[in-house]
């Protein structure tokens, strides 16, 4: 938007170029199967995110490249397997650039910038099982500038896990809390009875018979009888770390 209006300062371009050139600049595409939104983070505060899935590599690879070329880029669902067929590829982009792979979360982060942190928020897991997801939240919170505390397996099944944990989160004056949890999706509820923060919950796709795929995760999150829990879809990290990371900028706003 800058250059376009110092063009226009400058007479190099008429209003009526210059009006055609502002209306069309926050779109940016490749070939003919991507269109960026570059005006995405100015405007929601969310960085351009590349989800991996149902892509084939060449064309992944084509926009993490034009997506470094913008600033610090984000890859979710990404396997290890295909990370690793695309690596010598991406360490080509950016010889500053600092790359960071995470197996369990499945996220490549390509960084060209450190982001500033600024409010915290805390992670908790109910197993081992839900790190995968609870990593994928906790790397998403931290690119859109938040400080995680994170703590695992302190779920129901042995609660008194939980307490020690949870009262450190609050004594470090965290602002919200986002609570991973498979099997019958309880630990929300628990949480969200105990303290004076939102509570996002993330049901995950962890459990046996019914429980399996999350659905009961879901709907007893959904069903809580505890106030104050914001519950996003199943297996959803990204979006619990988006939406941690909006009420931590609007907290810190006022």
């Amino acid at each position: 938007m800058k250059e376009i209006l110092e063009k226009l300062l400058d007479g190099k371009i008429s209003i009526e170029e210059a009006e055609k050139m502002l209306k069309t600049y926050q779109i940016d595409e490749i070939e003919d199967f991507a269109k960026f939104d570059t005006a995405r983070h100015l405007r929601t505060s969310i960085p351009e995110v590349i989800y991996a899935e149902n892509k084939d590599d060449e064309d992944l690879v084509k926009i993490i490249r034009h997506c470094s070329s913008l600033g610090n880029v984000m890859v979710t669902r990404l396997p290890a397997d295909r990370y690793e067929l695309i690596k010598p590829e991406i360490e080509k982009i950016k010889e500053n650039s600092l790359i960071e792979y995470n197996r369990k979360a499945r996220v490549l982060v390509i960084k060209n910038r450190e982001v500033k942190k600024r409010g915290k928020i805390g992670i908790l897991t109910a197993g081992t099982s839900d790190i995968p997801v609870a990593e994928e939240a906790r790397i998403t919170a931290e690119e859109m500038g938040c400080e995680v505390l994170i703590a695992h397996d302190t779920g129901v099944a042995g609660i008194h896990r939980l307490f020690s944990p949870l009262r450190q989160m609050l004594e470090e004056e965290v602002k919200v809390l986002i609570v991973v949890a498979g099997m019958e999706g309880a630990l929300p509820s628990v949480v969200s009875g105990l303290v004076d923060v939102p509570v996002i919950g993330v049901p995950t796709s962890v459990g046996y018979g019914v429980g399996e795929g999350g659905f009961t995760a879901l709907y007893a999150m959904l069903q809580s009888c505890a106030p104050g829990i914001a519950v996003v879809n199943i297996d959803n990290g990204f979006g619990a770390g988006v939406l941690a990371a909006k009420l931590i900028k609007q907290i810190i706003k006022n």
